[in-house]
């Protein structure tokens, strides 16, 4: 019971230093999602996707690769500092995870998973049910801990953010394999697995969820070498099918905050926020938006960025947009983030 009274002071001295509305406590922060906002739960699964190793993490604090598909910290990392919680949010496979960890948030994300089942499958990574499940799987644990009525407390105070989508676009709808051909058709059901996932989210006693739209996809380097011709232009039809999509994920959080009794869905455009850093770099500090740092910049992402391209890989990563082939650097995220939550930070209240 001391760590748990500890606990309690500590969150409400951060969540003053963090700017949150008087009054508001936030406990913990879970996290849903692929790569973007994975802190390393894929080092302990049989898959390709991973990014445990050099020069990933070259930035982070000791120089190492801890499974964050960056060269530093990731989104999950800034959505607990910004909500006062703690600096870093661990995965929650880690198998050094303790229970004082736990009850203060954790990511279930994994790299290259998506809204789609199919599109997690491919990899072999943990499907949006798998990380339910994983997430259940917490609530108990932190139920044997602090018991049922303080646990209820922690989890409808704490923010659950979803991130997901862009690999349903890039690898299942318009990858080689792909079997669908109407973007409209296929981005409902994505929508319609958004939303039966946030609503066994609520089921679980979740009430302040953020939904993270798809980044303008067509704009990554990858998709630029790929599909973007000669000159590596945006792969316009990615973008498409991320606004598309984006469109029908804010109409969807606004009617199921109206359905959901108590509940606090907020939509955070991350489409409109980033696409600025790729065609005015210059303005945010960068020098270089169409390639990645590591190795050659054009495609290296996951195991093709490995300790090969260190060679190749750019000495000053503040100037680059992008870390890899397909995920922005720490410096990119952060001004992302700050700019989100500077407008939708009291949504979640």
């Amino acid at each position: 019971m001391f760590f748990v009274s500890a606990l309690i002071l500590w969150v409400s001295a951060a969540a003053m230093a963090a700017g949150l509305p008087p009054d508001v406590t936030v406990p913990a922060v879970f996290v849903f999602g692929d790569s973007i906002v994975d802190p390393g739960n894929n080092n302990q699964l049989k898959t390709i996707s991973k990014c445990n190793f050099p020069p990933y993490g070259r930035d982070f604090a000791g120089g190492k690769a801890t499974g964050r598909f960056s060269n530093g910290k990731v989104p999950s990392d800034m959505l607990a500092e910004i909500f006062g919680v703690k600096e870093l949010l661990p995965a929650y496979l880690d198998p050094n995870l303790q229970i004082q960890d736990l009850l203060t948030g954790v990511s279930f994300a994994s790299g290259a998973a998506g809204y789609d089942p199919k599109t997690s499958k491919i990899t072999r990574v943990l499907s949006l049910s798998d990380q339910l499940d994983l997430y259940n799987q917490s609530i108990a644990r932190i139920k044997a801990e602090v018991g049922d009525e303080k646990a209820a407390s922690i989890l409808s105070q704490s923010i659950y953010i979803v991130c997901l989508g862009s690999n349903d676009i890039t690898k299942t709808f318009f990858g080689p394999f792909s079997r669908h051909d109407n973007i409209s058709s296929y981005t409902d059901l994505m929508v319609n697995w958004s939303s039966s996932f946030i609503q066994e989210l609520y089921g679980f006693g979740a009430r302040r969820i953020g939904v993270i739209s798809i980044p303008p996809l067509g704009c990554v380097p990858a998709l630029r070498t790929l599909r973007g011709g000669f000159k590596r232009n945006c792969f316009d039809d990615a973008n498409n099918a991320a606004i598309l999509f984006n469109s029908k994920l804010s109409s969807l959080a606004n009617s199921l905050k109206s359905q959901l009794s108590g509940s606090k869905i907020v939509y955070l455009d991350v489409y409109n926020t980033f696409l600025p850093l790729i065609q005015n770099s210059s303005q945010y500090g960068f020098e270089v938006s169409t390639q990645g740092c590591c190795g050659t910049g054009n495609l290296e992402v996951s195991f093709l960025c490995n300790s090969f391209s260190v060679f190749m890989t750019c000495k000053d990563d503040e100037k680059y947009v992008f870390w890899d082939s397909f995920h922005p650097t720490e410096k990119a995220y952060k001004i992302i983030m700050d700019q989100i939550f500077k407008d939708k930070m009291n949504n979640f209240f």
